[in-house]
């Protein structure tokens, strides 16, 4: 599906919203609240009414939809452009392209990224690699090691030709890198590849995984056989691609969202119905108020 495809299935608010029910119901409408049967209203905004509990809601009811004065036809299509750009969108292009403020435009995109969170993540097997990265400013001067004290921490894990995890973690130390590992590669994994560094080993020991492997960096061997971590690696360039080239700078406190964002549409990528599913998502994701986001 293409933005022509949106423009011309979905031009009126009708058509939009009785997508929307069909991806929130689809075995039909019920009442959020009792989960009883509900009668269709003759209104604009296609209501919803629950004789039981007496009870009025739309399908955008609890979702990040909800009190948003925004036509749902440019909902579609900031979704459509959130979804197809692999290196992601920004809000000022959003704005210009959409046709919106700058700050509804912001916040129109973190709602998305909200619901690209609300995902199943099953544990990662097979052959998984796993490295770290380091993204944002550099602090230089005296006193200041290598230029990494501005930096913050991502780690990835790839199973290779399939899922990726993006985490945004407080440090790069082997207790923290166990966690990631305890919580999303499964005990039966064939083998774990990651770098020489010395954390790595402290990971496996605290993790209790002994089939890794390690590529010696170090010495400046990067290949050799199947061990490497080119997949994660090739991940985490197009990640700073999309940091450099299209967000250009992203607070601490939102770099998860937009992991999250770049996992979303990675793991998706080859999927035929990536727009279809990423509105399923939201609506079936829970609201995002902007006090919560700017809190």
């Amino acid at each position: 599906m293409n933005l022509v495809d949106i423009n011309t299935l979905f031009d009126t608010e009708d058509r939009c919203r009785e997508l929307l029910v069909r991806l929130r119901f689809p075995e039909g409408p019920q009442c959020l609240r009792c989960k009883g049967p509900v009668v269709k209203l003759d209104t604009d905004k296609q209501l919803f009414y629950c004789k039981d509990c007496d009870y009025q809601f739309s399908v955008t009811s609890g979702t990040v939809f909800n009190d948003s004065h925004l036509p749902l036809g440019k909902w579609f299509l900031t979704t459509h452009l959130l979804c197809e750009a692999k290196k992601g969108m920004s809000a000022c292009q959003i704005q210009r392209t959409v046709g919106m403020s700058y700050k509804t435009a912001w916040y129109l995109c973190h709602r998305i990224r909200h619901a690209m969170t609300q995902t199943d993540k099953p544990m990662l097997d097979g052959k998984v690699e796993m490295d770290v990265t380091y993204v944002g400013g550099k602090i230089k001067g005296k006193g200041h090691i290598a230029g990494f004290d501005n930096k913050e921490v991502v780690v990835g894990i790839r199973k290779r030709n399939g899922d990726l995890r993006f985490f945004h973690a407080r440090d790069a130390k082997g207790g923290t890198l166990a966690q990631y590992i305890r919580e999303n590669i499964s005990e039966d994994v064939e083998v774990i590849f990651t770098d020489d560094a010395s954390a790595n080993d402290a990971a496996m020991r605290k993790a209790k995984r002994t089939n890794h492997k390690k590529i010696n960096h170090s010495s400046g061997v990067y290949v050799m056989g199947d061990i490497h971590t080119n997949a994660v690696e090739s991940a985490f360039s197009l990640l700073k691609r999309g940091i450099m080239g299209t967000w250009h700078r992203i607070s601490a406190k939102h770099l998860p969202a937009y992991l999250e964002e770049m996992e979303f549409r990675f793991n998706r990528r080859k999927r035929p119905d990536l727009f279809l599913d990423t509105l399923r998502h939201m609506v079936t994701a829970p609201a995002l108020t902007f006090e919560r986001l700017t809190a």
